[in-house]
C-alpha cells in the first residue's frame, strides 16, 4: 500500500503581477450563503512535462501571478462592515501557492481503483483542506498546490465558494492555463459587475467565529466515478423522449429528425420514402417539450439511488439541482460574471412515486422544474432570501436527499498549460456527503458524461447492483 502522505517542498505567497484597482466587491444573495460551504476543491491531472519540476514550478507561479492581475478578487480577502455587509477587499493580498512532493504516486494511482472507488490520496493534493469559506476574512480566498508525480503532475485549486461558482472557477483556472503556456490575450475576461437583482441591502447575520458546515463531515462514505458514452447518453435521452433510433436504408433517423426539425417542415412523401414514420416521429418530437440527456441521466441515478436506500414509498425524496441564473434573468448577465450566479431547484416525490413510475415520469418532473426556473423564479428566491437571510443548507438531512453540482458543461479539459491536456478531472474531500453528485464533462469530446458519486457504503453496493443504472455505464472512471 502506497503511503498517503504528501509531503510539503515549498510554499510561498504569490501576488498579481500588477496592482488592482477595483476597490471592494459586494457579497450577493448567491454568495453570502455560501459562507458555510468548504472551499472548492478542483484539479487536473497531467503527463509528464517535458522540463524539470523546478521549471514547471516558476513557470506555474508567473502565469498564477498574471492570472491574479485579470482576477483581482480571488488575492484579496473578505471583509464585513459595520453594517453587517460582506465584500471582496481586492487589496493584492496573496493567495498560497505550494509545491508538494507526491513522487511515490503514479499517474494510474490517482485514476482510482478497477471497480471505480477515488483514492484517499486524493485528499492531500489540495490545500485548505476542511476549510470553510468565512475564513476567507482572514486566510486567502484560493490556494494553488502543485503535487510532484512519478510520471506527471497534480494542479489542485481550493477556491473560496463564496467568491466562486463552478463558471467562474473555470473560467479562472482555463485563463491560469492560457497565461502559463505563454498567451498575451486572454480568450475570456471575467465580468464584475455588481449591478443586478442578486445584490442585495439584506443582512446574512453570522454567529461570533462564522458558520459552521451543516453536514457531517465524518460520516463513512464511498466515493466512485460512473462513466456515460456518448452513445448510452444518447440511448438513454431517446428512452425518456419515446424516440425511435433507428437506421433504415443507411439512413440514421436521429440525424434525418434534426434535419427536418430545423428546416421549415417540408417532409419527405411518405410514400416514397423507406422511413415512413419519420413525419409522425418529427411531429411528435415537436409537439413536446424535449428532456435533456442530463436530465435523463438524473433520473435515471434518482430512481437508482432511491431504490438502493430502500425507503418506505411514502417518504419524500428530494432531487436538487444547481442551476445557472445568468441567462435565466432578465436582462441577462455576462456569461462571464464572476461570482456565485446559481440557485438550487428541488424537485419532489415520494419514494413509491418514483419507484413506481418510469424513467420518462421522473424525467419529466425534473425537466418541469427547470423550465420554471426562468426569470420569475429567479426573483423570487431572492425575495425569499432576503425574508430570511440563512446560509445554504448543505446535507442529506432525512436520509433521501440527492444534490447535483457542477456541470458536464463546464469547460474542464480545455487548459493546457504547455504540456497537454489533463488526463483527468479530480475534486477534494470539500462539500461531500451521502447524496452529492458531481457531474463532469468525460475527457473525450461529444457528449460523454462522468458522475462523481458520494453515497454511503451500504447504498453504493445497492446502486452498483441495480440493473436499470449499471446497463447504461459504460465503465469507471
Amino acid at each position: 500500500m502506497v503511503s498517503q502522505s504528501v509531503p510539503v517542498v515549498s510554499k510561498c505567497t504569490v501576488f498579481p503581477d500588477q496592482k488592482s484597482a477595483m476597490g471592494e466587491l459586494k457579497l450577493s444573495v448567491s454568495d453570502l450563503p455560501m459562507l458555510s460551504c468548504h472551499y472548492i476543491q478542483k484539479g487536473c491531472l497531467f503527463t509528464r512535462p517535458p522540463m524539470p519540476m523546478s521549471e514547471v514550478v516558476a513557470l506555474l507561479k508567473c502565469g498564477l501571478s498574471q492570472t491574479l492581475s485579470q482576477f483581482p478578487p480571488l488575492a484579496g480577502r473578505l471583509v464585513t462592515d459595520s453594517d453587517g455587509y460582506v465584500y471582496i477587499r481586492c487589496d493584492d493580498g496573496g493567495v498560497d501557492f505550494v509545491h508538494a512532493d507526491g513522487s511515490h504516486f503514479r499517474v494510474v494511482d490517482l485514476l482510482g481503483s478497477v471497480d471505480g472507488d477515488l483514492p484517499e490520496a486524493l485528499k492531500g493534493f489540495f490545500a485548505f483542506d476542511g476549510m470553510v469559506s468565512y475564513h476567507g476574512h482572514f486566510r486567502p480566498i484560493m490556494a494553488v498546490q502543485v503535487t510532484e508525480l512519478a510520471d506527471g503532475v497534480f494542479i489542485g485549486c481550493s477556491v473560496n465558494h463564496a467568491v466562486t461558482d463552478g463558471t467562474s472557477f473555470w473560467n479562472f483556472f482555463n485563463t491560469f492555463a492560457e497565461l502559463s503556456k505563454g498567451v498575451k490575450r486572454i480568450s475570456r475576461a471575467p465580468d464584475f459587475s455588481r449591478d443586478s437583482v442578486l445584490i442585495s441591502s439584506a443582512v446574512l447575520k453570522l454567529p461570533a467565529g462564522g458558520p459552521k458546515v451543516t453536514f457531517s463531515v465524518d460520516s463513512p462514505v464511498r466515493e466512485k466515478i460512473f462513466r456515460f458514452s456518448r452513445e448510452s447518453m444518447l440511448k438513454l435521452k431517446a428512452k425518456v423522449n419515446n424516440q425511435k433510433w433507428e437506421i433504415d436504408a443507411g439512413v440514421d433517423a436521429a440525424e434525418l429528425m434534426g434535419k427536418y426539425s430545423n428546416d421549415t417542415l417540408k417532409f419527405p412523401d411518405e410514400k416514397k420514402t423507406s422511413f415512413p414514420w419519420l413525419r409522425t416521429a418529427v411531429s411528435n418530437q415537436l409537439n413536446q417539450t424535449e428532456i435533456s440527456s442530463f436530465q435523463s441521466l438524473s433520473a435515471l441515478l434518482w430512481r437508482g439511488i432511491t431504490r438502493a436506500r430502500k425507503l418506505p414509498p411514502s417518504k419524500k425524496t428530494t432531487f436538487r439541482m444547481a442551476v445557472n441564473c445568468r441567462h435565466r434573468l432578465e436582462p441577462k448577465l455576462d456569461p462571464l460574471y464572476f461570482g456565485n450566479a446559481i440557485q438550487s431547484t428541488p424537485t419532489y416525490a415520494s419514494a413509491g412515486d418514483v419507484l413506481s413510475n418510469d424513467l420518462q415520469w421522473c424525467a419529466e418532473q425534473l425537466n418541469k422544474s427547470v423550465a420554471a426556473h426562468g426569470d420569475a423564479t429567479v426573483r423570487k428566491v431572492v425575495k425569499d432570501w432576503e425574508r430570511d437571510p440563512r446560509c445554504f443548507p448543505l446535507g442529506n438531512f432525512d436520509g433521501a436527499m440527492i444534490t447535483m453540482g457542477s456541470s458536464p458543461r463546464f469547460p474542464m479539459y480545455d487548459n493546457d498549460f504547455g504540456w497537454g491536456r489533463p488526463v483527468a478531472v479530480r475534486s477534494g474531500r470539500a462539500n461531500k456527503f451521502d447524496g452529492k453528485i458531481s457531474a463532469f464533462p468525460g475527457r473525450e469530446a461529444g457528449g460523454n458524461v462522468d458522475l462523481e458519486v458520494v453515497l454511503a457504503p451500504e447504498t453504493m453496493a445497492g446502486l452498483e447492483s441495480d440493473p436499470e443504472f449499471m446497463q447504461y455505464v459504460s465503465g469507471y472512471n
